[in-house]
């Protein structure tokens, strides 16, 4: 008896020895983006850590002054105090009239915690497509991306614009799936060839009729960005963003590899008070502190949604313009950029404010096409401003 079990342990240990030996030749032959996957699963605000990451520089700080009531009022509900816990929420900054009025932060982090904004950067991106406009290196927006991407392919791709590109109607195959491992968003956050990636993605269906968010086309952008301004997407932002906002702390914007291309679509790194620097000139029609950043024209049109496109539930979209989202909320249309784990930059024109909001988790709810908590948070910010009078 004694014997007959030795036996079994026996076995069953080559069998664990078996299996653990096949399972690591398996994941040793997998890609490496799914391997890096696997390991991390899900993406963190603090993925900046795991990845390659270039310098946007700061020139002189700005630094935000303070309200004569700085952090005399906060949020009163006891719901919105509930979503600050539930949703872990990282920083609460209120700007009003270009100075500090409300900021709070949590989970340990401080005002000069960078974090990770994921789709902000697409707003961010768009903002770059202004400046390059004015710059000259882009004639119009309805220029034929061909021109600037030759190897451009597809059915459709001759008939492609920058302005397709904008308004998520490119009609290109990209697949926005965040759960699949074999996805090719999952291929762009954690692969090491962004620019071979792009290469393979077609332009299969008309362009400019259907609103289809996808990922892959804010990175177009950084390709058309990247060939006409001979810069990298980090300097161009530091030339015409960080350094004349006066951000006060280097962001990060994340590569696929060392040396490589930004991951323009998801992974600009920075914190609350330089994010607000991004609502302000949206606030301020392309204006910052007095100096002109980008034309008022094109902050117009970049928050205007773009209701001559329709979604696949065939309804207009009247909540996106070029990369900024737009909520009608309590009868104000609301710029905003927003990131997939709850970040936020709100552009509030009848307070004069801009909101930030960054945390680790959002809504899962919806209503309109905008996350439930995403009015949480605009309704906190107002109720601080309204508390001042």
């Amino acid at each position: 008896m004694k014997k007959s079990g030795k036996v079994k342990k026996s076995k069953a240990f080559r069998i664990i020895i078996f299996s653990i030996v096949g399972i690591t030749a398996l994941y040793t032959l997998l890609p490496d983006y799914l391997q890096k996957g696997l390991i991390y699963l899900t993406p963190d605000i603090d993925d900046y850590k795991i990845f390659d990451n270039r310098e946007v520089k700061t020139g002189t700080p700005l630094p935000w002054p303070a309200t004569f009531d700085y952090n005399q009022n906060a949020p009163s509900s006891g719901a919105i105090n509930d979503s600050i816990d539930l949703l872990e929420t990282t920083g609460l900054l209120v700007i009003q009239n270009d100075s500090i009025l409300f900021e709070e932060y949590y989970e340990g982090h401080e005002a000069t915690t960078i974090s990770n904004s994921f789709s902000m950067a697409k707003s961010i991106v768009s903002l770059l497509v202004g400046c390059a406009l004015h710059d000259g290196y882009i004639h119009s927006l309805d220029d034929k991306v061909v021109k600037y991407l030759p190897w451009l392919k597809g059915p459709h791709s001759k008939s492609l614009t920058i302005r397709h590109l904008l308004t998520m109607s490119s009609g290109s195959g990209w697949d926005e799936h965040y759960s699949s491992p074999f996805s090719i968003t999952t291929r762009a956050y954690y692969g090491r060839d962004l620019p071979g990636t792009m290469k393979k993605v077609k332009i299969l269906n008309h362009p400019g009729i259907m609103f289809n968010y996808r990922s892959g086309d804010t990175q177009f952008l950084e390709r058309i960005l990247t060939s006409t301004t001979g810069m990298s997407l980090a300097e161009y932002a530091s030339e015409k963003l960080w350094q004349p906002l006066g951000a006060e702390t280097p962001a990060l914007w994340s590569l696929d590899r060392r040396q490589g291309t930004e991951k323009a679509y998801c992974c600009f790194n920075s914190t609350p008070r330089d994010f607000a620097r991004i609502g302000s000139i949206v606030l301020n029609k392309g204006e910052f502190m007095g100096k002109r950043i980008l034309s008022a024209d094109f902050i117009r049109e970049m928050t205007t949604p773009v209701k001559y496109l329709t979604n696949k539930e065939a309804q207009m979209v009247d909540y996106y313009g070029l990369h900024w989202w737009i909520m009608d909320f309590e009868g104000e249309k609301i710029p905003y950029a927003r990131g997939i784990l709850g970040q936020y930059i709100f552009v509030v024109p009848s307070h004069n404010a801009v909101l930030v909001r960054l945390g680790h988790q959002r809504s899962k709810e919806y209503r309109n096409h905008h996350p439930l908590d995403a009015y949480t948070w605009l309704r906190a910010g107002i109720d601080i401003i309204e508390q001042r009078n």
